[in-house]
């Protein structure tokens, strides 16, 4: 019976595997998603998630397509641990008398999951977002080149400029994560990297009280009998493709509010915003509410088999086995 107790360690090391391998397979659709959602009206550049991506393989390479994975490669295995982990650990805990969970427990479950998750998170996506977007401004620049961007903070920004003005033409700004990092921490400190922190969490809570309840509840569908509660694995993908599409599509909003205020460059006549409640006051006055949907479609093209790939890779145990436990299916309890 020993056996059959959640390890968070173990879960740690699957959250990890599946946040690496989900990232690696669709990172270059999160790219086309950031840079639609930071596009004003009056200013496309790029029409659609496959326009978007066309654009970036024949201007910047297919490597293009993966400006930002590095970092988001290297704190995606605790971003997706913490979040899988204490998603686990939450039902668990509530769990305990002996009955299934009921849908408000396995939402305040996931509401604790998503609060966990923003440590990393945060300033993961501040970066990403940095390293996606620097194509999408160095475009625009080439577009209308007497338009000179906006850099709203100093420090990191003054990195970034040198690659606006350096040459006769734009070239695709070459500012690591770590200068980036490093001026942010000198002008700002750690506050800095938490810039669009309400708004994170303002997008992943709701996500992952939506999330979590809506993938057990589907996985449960596909248990064999009453007597084997066992999940195949294409289900629990399945599953985690049409929950995570759900749930990404549902908090949209909140993702387009968190990419602008994370982005710290601007382009020509692109607004600067105050907080979260100038930005949604700004968006709905000069774009109106549809642009609150920019990049839905991106979105739950990326999350749908992030989540699905991240659910089958958890299942399998890997951490569990490397530790010499046997698997534990939080779902079934």
């Amino acid at each position: 019976m020993a056996q059959q107790q959640i390890s968070l360690p173990a879960k740690l090391i699957n959250g990890g595997i599946a946040g690496i391998v989900g990232v690696t397979c669709v990172f270059p659709i999160d790219l086309a998603k950031t840079r639609l959602q930071n596009q004003r009206c009056g200013q496309p550049l790029y029409k659609n998630m496959m326009d978007c991506l066309m654009k970036t393989v024949r201007s910047e390479g297919y490597f293009g397509m993966y400006r930002g994975a590095a970092v988001n490669l290297t704190l995606v295995t605790p971003e997706k641990a913490i979040k899988l982990a204490a998603n686990d650990f939450f039902r668990h805990q509530l769990s305990k008398d002996g009955g299934r969970l009921t849908v408000s427990k396995e939402m305040l479950a996931g509401c604790g999951a998503g609060m966990c998750q923003v440590i990393i998170t945060t300033p993961m996506e501040m970066l990403k977002i940095q390293l996606q977007d620097a194509g999408r401004l160095v475009a625009q620049q080439r577009v209308m080149p007497n338009m000179v961007p906006v850099l709203k903070v100093g420090g990191a920004n003054a990195v970034l400029r040198r690659s606006y003005t350096a040459g006769p033409a734009p070239q695709v700004l070459r500012a690591s994560a770590t200068q980036i990092t490093r001026e942010l921490l000198r002008t700002k400190g750690i506050t800095g990297l938490y810039q669009g922190l309400g708004a994170t969490l303002m997008r992943d809570i709701p996500f992952s009280v939506v999330y979590f309840p809506l993938f057990a509840h589907l996985n449960q569908l596909g248990e064999r009998s009453s007597q084997d509660t066992s999940v195949p694995f294409y289900w629990s993908f399945l599953s985690g493709c049409l929950a995570g599409s759900t749930a990404a599509v549902a908090v949209n909003p909140c993702d387009v509010i968190k990419t602008r205020l994370q982005s710290l460059s601007k382009g020509a006549n692109e607004e600067t915003y105050g907080g979260v409640v100038d930005c949604i006051s700004k968006i709905l006055k000069k774009e109106g509410p549809g642009a609150f949907l920019k990049g839905a479609g991106c979105r739950a093209f990326v999350i749908a088999p992030l989540f699905g790939i991240a659910q089958v890779m958890y299942f399998v145990g890997v951490g569990e086995f490397l530790l010499g436990y046997t698997p534990y299916n939080i779902y079934s309890a």
